[in-house]
């Protein structure tokens, strides 16, 4: 697993470009690179806030194309169509620079993408709650930044996400990391609420999609995983049983195992085109459990 080094005369595998979600880096990867075998090239570029990037550079406001600019970097510079997957904050950096370089995509994979911007865009009121329910999250998080308490901070965004109790669940070193990285999430927050890509634009992604979202997903995700689902036309979804918005990490394995052979489906040109469709109410996607995987791919 590689940064932000990129070969582009490498043969040594088809590249695989990763993105973390918000306060992990590279390391969230691990798993999937050991899924995803010799085959594949994984690269794992971080976005600002962490340790290995550094902090935004204050120019100007901070945007959703700030952050994807070395990710579309790293595409540019592979010497071949890049399989593309991020999770959460990651999800929603993917889905940029998936259009800004749609030619250079060869499938794509999204864990509980926070497009948050896409709740603005549904005539819903279920979407206007759950915007509402993210500004809240955003604001609550930016007022004990600013007023000094990054405990509290990043006990409020872990425990939103994770489940509460989740930070009490950390190592020390990590609950370290996190302190650090705290301040940025105001930026994450602002970069995707404020993204201004409207929803019919990713109707023009033209390659496999897989949509994952774990079963107690909170409703934002949920919303944002269903809503990308119907207007994709290459789209597939599956909800990942026990699993919540911290899947890929909670579940590493199984999850990037279902990562790998979406992979692998797409290169061997076997994934099933589906067109958008009205879902049955209660039925968002299939379940994926360790006993399905065969069955479900």
């Amino acid at each position: 697993m590689q940064g932000e080094e990129v070969d582009g005369t490498s043969n040594v595998g088809k590249p695989v470009v990763a993105l973390h979600c918000s306060g992990a880096g590279a390391g969230q990867w691990r798993a999937l690179s050991d899924a995803l075998g010799p085959r594949h090239q994984l690269f794992a570029p971080e976005h600002y806030g962490s340790e290995a990037a550094g902090p935004w550079s204050g120019t100007h406001a901070f945007r959703l194309a700030d952050e994807a600019a070395r990710t579309i970097d790293c595409i540019d510079r592979c010497g071949s169509k890049v399989h593309l997957v991020g999770h959460s904050y990651g999800g929603g950096v993917a889905l940029h620079a998936a259009l800004a370089r749609k030619d250079r995509v060869a499938s794509l994979t999204l864990y509980e993408p926070s497009a948050f911007h896409l709740l603005k865009q549904l005539d819903a009121p279920a979407a206007a709650s759950a915007f509402s329910e993210i500004a809240a999250l955003a604001q609550e998080t930016a007022y004990a930044v600013s007023i000094g308490d990054l405990r509290r901070a990043a006990t409020t965004f872990v425990d939103y996400w994770g489940g509460t109790g989740a930070w009490l669940a950390l190592r020390p070193s990590v609950q370290a990391a996190l302190m650090r990285w705290v301040p940025k999430a105001s930026l994450d927050f602002h970069a995707l609420m404020e993204e201004p890509t409207p929803l019919g634009a990713y109707a023009s992604l033209a390659v496999p999609v897989l949509i994952l979202r774990g079963e107690y997903a909170p409703r934002p995700a949920r919303l944002i995983a269903e809503t990308l689902s119907a207007r994709l036309s290459q789209a597939r979804s599956l909800v990942v049983d026990g699993a919540g918005h911290m899947g890929p990490l909670t579940r590493a394995t199984f999850v990037s195992r279902l990562i790998a052979d979406h992979i692998a489906a797409a290169e061997a040109a076997a994934w099933p085109l589906v067109t958008p469709r009205a879902r049955r109410p209660g039925r968002q996607g299939a379940f994926a459990s360790p006993s399905l995987v065969a069955a479900v791919l």
